[in-house]
């Protein structure tokens, strides 16, 4: 493992699918796994996904943390972080609160950053408040007229 996918792991790795290794279906895990194969499927953990240099990964994968240094195609919904590292290649779209992205990477497709699912509420930009609460303030300010 590279210094900088050292930074991301959260712990030591539980699995390992080497170079040469083709996994189809759906991978659920717990602690960090690593991938430098072929992963086709479906991933799901609440942890830390490690996708090497020499990995092919087509899936839709929900984790925690993912650290990206291969080439991963399909949409990515992480609850913690997403990270691609040179030489690392993402086609797809990615829901996260933190993401990443080196120089020389190659990601098409779309970013949502999640914001807090505890409240379910998105804060206006312009009030710092919920959408929508504190409109009758902006609209008075609005109204208000200086010469």
């Amino acid at each position: 493992m590279s210094k900088k996918e050292a930074t991301a792991a959260r712990g030591e790795i539980k699995a390992f699918l080497g170079e040469g290794t083709d996994f189809k279906g759906i991978l659920t895990f717990e602690g960090t796994v690593r991938i430098d194969g072929k992963l086709e499927g479906e991933v799901y953990t609440k942890d830390t996904l490690i996708v090497g240099e020499s990995a092919v990964v087509a899936a839709e994968i929900n984790v925690h943390t993912i650290v990206i240094s291969g080439v991963v195609r399909g949409n990515i919904n992480a609850t913690g972080k997403i990270e691609v590292h040179r030489p690392g290649k993402l086609f797809g779209n990615v829901k996260t609160p933190s993401l990443f992205i080196e120089e020389g990477v190659i990601f098409e497709g779309n970013c949502a950053m999640a914001y807090d699912t505890v409240e379910e509420k998105r804060v206006s930009p312009i009030t710092a408040q919920p959408d929508g609460a504190g409109q009758e303030k902006e609209n008075r300010t609005a109204a208000v007229k200086t010469d």
